[in-house]
């Protein structure tokens, strides 16, 4: 899971403030042999990690979700 951690936060680091990712990009930079999905469930777990963690925000089609449920995109948390 710590991969997973590190790759969300990179990839979203290295996006304009605001900017969303897919949980799909996170897999796809960890994955080993190119079977990334085989990498969501720990991407998934670093996720509701994340977001209990108060670092992360999730949301679908610009509505906020309180936690990960169907598809989502995750953005880094703001203040306000």
């Amino acid at each position: 899971m710590g991969d997973a951690r590190a790759a969300t936060l990179a990839l979203l680091g290295q996006r304009p403030a605001g900017a969303t990712i897919c949980p799909s990009e996170v897999a796809r930079a960890i994955a080993v042999g190119g079977a990334w999905r085989d990498s969501m469930p720990a991407v998934h777990s670093a996720m509701d990690d994340l977001v209990a963690g108060g670092v992360i925000t999730l949301s679908w089609k610009a509505q906020h979700l309180s936690k990960r449920s169907g598809p989502y995109r995750v953005s880094l948390r703001t203040n306000g």
